[in-house]
């Protein structure tokens, strides 16, 4: 049993003053079994009203709108959580993809997990299982195996992904952060015919040599009718532990994402996230990420330099 008080900040910073802000954010740790959530707070520029809901996953969703002129946004979320994660491995489990069917003909939702994405380096994938040999391995065995093989066969690496780096990039470089690996691993399961579903949250193993350690994390969960969601995370070949504290789950990263929104204006923003673990012990571990944001259209682009350009002008224009 582990009890962590985790802070997460995201800010956007603007170039030129925007309004009308519309966010969804997934920042709600869930609570289930294994995890309590002892306290929750969300802090937010201009203290907007939120409004909570559920998704299809089950998923706490927040939408808020920030309709005040603004040049910054910064959403705090403030959690104290204990885990509580009895057993480090699953039981004994011989379940076989074969055994599944009943349950997957029963769940929709299931199904739709079951189904991998179309990618064009699908051979690949195909190979990798081949190497694994499937054949009357139980759906724990076969994860795991494909859980080894990206540990592996690729190379932790940050910097040279984002968010929107796809499964055939990951399996051409092979190398990558948490999220591809995640993704990788979820093409691997699904095309075996095991529900599998992506995972965010956070890593928090208090410098024991982890990687992703003290920042937001994500792995992957597969179903078994006897034992229900288990973790499996690649990036550090391992079952989930205490260390895992969860957010959200879904088909993959979109499905999971903390923040996501719209604005009106147009300004060029900038996106970073810092992340603050306090352990038990007193230790405190902080991780500040600037994120590259999806790249704007050559127009975009135009009318961004012009408005820095007017900027220039105005800051000349008073200290004359």
């Amino acid at each position: 049993m582990a009890v962590f008080k985790i802070i997460h900040i995201t800010k956007y910073q603007y170039n030129w003053p925007i309004k009308e802000s519309i966010n969804e954010i997934r920042l709600f740790p869930h609570n289930f079994a294994n995890q309590d959530v002892l306290q929750h707070q969300l802090l937010i520029t201009h203290n907007p009203n939120i409004e909570i809901s559920n998704d299809y996953y089950g998923n706490r969703i927040g939408n808020f709108n920030n309709l005040e002129s603004h040049e910054e946004m910064t959403i705090e979320s403030r959690m104290l959580v204990r885990v509580n994660h009895s057993l480090k491995i699953p039981e004994i489990d011989t379940t076989t993809v074969q055994d599944l069917a009943n349950e997957k003909e029963k769940s929709i939702y299931l199904q739709r997990l079951c189904c991998p994405e179309i990618i064009d380096k699908q051979n690949k994938i195909n190979l990798i299982l081949k190497k694994i040999n499937r054949a009357d391995k139980s759906i724990i065995a076969i994860a795991q195996e494909c859980n080894t093989y990206i540990f592996k066969h690729f190379t932790y690496t940050k910097g040279i992904t984002n968010i929107e780096t796809t499964v055939d990039e990951i399996l051409e470089i092979k190398k990558g952060v948490c999220q591809d690996f995640a993704h990788v691993l979820l093409q691997l399961l699904r095309t075996a015919g095991i529900p599998s579903r992506y995972v965010s949250g956070y890593i928090c193993p208090n410098k024991s040599g982890l990687r992703g350690e003290g920042a937001t994390h994500a792995w992957v969960e597969i179903y078994t009718p006897t034992q229900g969601w288990l973790g499996l995370d690649p990036t550090n070949n391992i079952w989930t532990m205490d260390n895992h504290v969860k957010l959200s789950v879904g088909r993959n990263f979109y499905d999971c994402t903390p923040v996501k929104g719209t604005f009106k204006g147009f300004a060029r923003q900038t996106l970073s996230v810092c992340v603050s673990i306090g352990y038990e012990d007193g230790r405190q571990f902080e991780e500040i990420n600037d994120v590259q944001l999806q790249e704007v259209t050559v127009e975009e682009q135009a009318q961004l330099d012009y408005i820095e350009q007017l900027q220039h002008q105005q800051r000349q224009q008073q200290q004359q």
